[in-house]
């Protein structure tokens, strides 16, 4: 399982961060795991399988009009109790 924590600009309320949500599923389909994203701290989090295409994620984020700032990607990670 993987963890990619994405920073993101552009996005202004919770509308935006479903749009973003949105457009990752659509990208991706059934190798999301989770997905939450947030406007205030300008992040996307995902958690997918380990056959995920980073590539494709962010261009259909970056086609909408938001800017890809960061990637950070966490191999192997241990989903830890309820949440994340």
């Amino acid at each position: 399982m993987k963890k990619i924590i994405l920073g993101i600009d552009g996005m202004r309320c919770g509308m935006c961060e479903a749009h973003i949500n949105d457009a990752v599923r659509k990208c991706m389909g059934d190798k999301i795991i989770k997905i939450k994203s947030s406007h205030k701290k300008n992040t996307c989090q995902i958690l997918s399988d380990d056959s995920i295409d980073l590539d494709a994620i962010k261009n259909s984020i970056t086609k909408d009009g938001y800017r890809i700032t960061s990637t950070e990607i966490i191999e192997n990670y241990t989903k830890r109790g309820l949440f994340w």
